[in-house]
């Protein structure tokens, strides 16, 4: 990892496609709004949890164990916003 910098960048980009994806969803599916909104929402709380997590490493002066804490944080994210965009791709093949 480069820095924390950068990690929060990748955090709000991530959370920019799931949004963009949603909107899309929604003017395609008005019908399917509610749901999609909800997908937003726990997005934006991954988002937050995601935040909360890089600000607050487990042992801040043990260099080791910090970046064992941000390449699990890196893993959980992807794997997050994936089950997020599989969420999304199952309320619209819903019919």
């Amino acid at each position: 990892m480069a820095n924390l910098r950068t990690l929060k960048k990748q955090i709000d980009y991530c959370l920019e496609e799931v949004v963009f994806d949603c909107d899309m969803a929604i003017c395609f599916q008005p019908s399917k709004e509610t749901e999609i909104m909800n997908l937003m929402q726990e997005a934006v709380e991954m988002r937050n949890a995601y935040f909360t997590k890089a600000m607050n490493p487990a042992e801040p002066h043990n260099k080791s164990l910090v970046r064992k804490h941000y390449a699990a944080l890196r893993r959980e994210m992807a794997e997050g916003f994936s089950s997020l965009f599989d969420k999304l791709s199952a309320i619209n093949e819903a019919k």
